[in-house]
């Protein structure tokens, strides 16, 4: 029997079963892109954002963080119906994590409370070459699908990190929905899995360092979008709303166009579009299956591109 080796990043509170163990650290790992949640209370979303995902990734891992809304069990349910519940990997954090902003900054980096670690955690499930971190509110497109399914198979041993662009939309019924084409949500999300892509604590919240020598591919936009319900609080993993332009611009305007729509001034702010789906059609499949798919290119013509 092989003797167990160290944590790799001992927790704070010296739980062994919450300390980071790295994969590679105990051989090669296979081809492929596993996509990687952490959750709470998202199911809601799942049932839109699980079968899209394991239709273009081999492996999907979701960690569940104090969820009361039964998401690990949607998910489960979401894989089962396409017949992919053996690619769903699902795990448990059970302590809370601290909300970005201050209370992030606040937090020792090793400790299980720190969105740090929680994502170190996380991604230490991941036994392919390249992982993607994912938000369960974010749904694939059509054509998402098929551009990550191609992907996925390519990137291998590349080294490239993949940004792909999201556009937020907010839903307002099951047949009216706003989507943000004013500014250009642009942010790495797929990334090699090797010890120079692990993440660290930054000022508002968890960022994943990369060689600078990294190759950066941008994808099409369209692929992805983003639910923002407008039946409930958006903000509530954060611990104060005062988004600062310089570090946090893209959170200033989703906050921006959230407080806009509430308040009834959707018109008003340049680049939300108001999409109407057709009669026994949700607005979300609308919009993924059909609205941006045949959207004139490019999207987002005006504005300044946010990046983070």
């Amino acid at each position: 029997m092989s003797p167990v080796r160290g944590a790799d990043i001992p927790c704070l509170e010296q739980d062994p079963a919450y300390d980071v163990h790295w994969p590679w650290r105990d051989g090669p790992l296979s081809q492929g892109l596993t996509c990687v949640f952490r959750v709470k209370n998202e199911a809601r979303n799942l049932p839109w954002v699980i079968p899209p995902m394991l239709e273009a990734v081999q492996h999907v891992v979701l960690v569940d963080n104090l969820s009361d809304d039964g998401t690990p069990d949607v998910a489960r349910e979401a894989a089962a119906s396409i017949g992919a519940a053996d690619r769903l990997e699902v795990h448990s954090y059970p302590h809370r994590v601290s909300r970005a902003g201050t209370e992030h900054l606040a937090t020792r980096h090793d400790s299980v409370h720190s969105l740090t670690h929680f994502y170190n955690w996380s991604f230490s499930h991941v036994r392919t070459a390249y992982s993607m971190k994912w938000d369960g509110d974010m749904v694939l497109t059509t054509e998402g699908v098929g551009v990550l399914r191609d992907l996925s198979w390519q990137l291998h041993d590349s080294g490239a990190i993949v940004a792909i662009p999201r556009h937020p939309l907010s839903i307002e019924s099951e047949s009216v929905a706003w989507i943000d084409l004013g500014f250009r949500f642009l942010e790495p999300w797929i990334y090699p899995m090797g010890p120079e892509f692990t993440f660290v604590k930054a000022f508002e919240w968890e960022v994943r360092e990369f060689p600078e020598t990294s190759q950066r591919l941008i994808a099409p936009e369209g692929l992805c979008v983003e639910l923002k319900w407008l039946d409930q609080d958006e903000f509530s993993h954060w611990s104060a709303m005062d988004f600062d332009e310089s570090r946090a611009p893209r959170k200033r305007r989703e906050w921006q166009g959230y407080s806009a729509l509430m308040e009834g001034r959707g018109e008003e702010v340049p680049g939300l579009h108001r999409i109407e789906a057709p009669p026994g059609v949700h607005v979300i499949d609308h919009v993924t299956d059909t609205w941006l798919p045949h959207a004139e290119r490019p999207l987002v013509r005006r504005g300044r591109r946010i990046e983070s």
